[in-house]
């Protein structure tokens, strides 16, 4: 493996003696664009379908954290808002992609008050 990756740099490095179509710089770019998409697009991609199979989860009852760190549990959802009971007798209504995580009803919160 290393010698045919040694034997494709050298290749790059030569000049070509005639003028002859070098592939070596087509291969390098498909090589850079193979790293970027599993290390930058791929990954992100997963955690976008994550947090939305996340947001069409929600039900009433859920405790949420919101994307501003409010901590609420929800007590209606609608079409593309949910509101959330934050303490006694307030209600916000707010966007369902304001949602940052969900902590279910089975389990404790998992933030303390200090």
């Amino acid at each position: 493996m290393s010698q045919a990756f040694l034997h494709i740099l050298a290749d790059a490095a030569a000049a070509p003696t005639q003028g002859g179509f070098n592939p070596t710089p087509i291969v390098y770019m498909l090589c850079i664009f193979a790293i970027f998409y599993f290390l930058a697009i791929r990954p992100q991609s997963q955690r976008q379908k994550q947090q939305d199979a996340m947001i069409k989860g929600v039900k009433t009852g859920d405790r949420v954290i919101t994307s501003s760190g409010i901590h609420g549990l929800v007590s209606n959802v609608k079409d593309t808002t949910i509101i959330v009971k934050i303490a006694d007798n307030v209600k916000v209504e707010m966007e369902k992609s304001a949602i940052g995580s969900v902590v279910k009803r089975d389990e404790p919160d998992t933030v303390t008050a200090s």
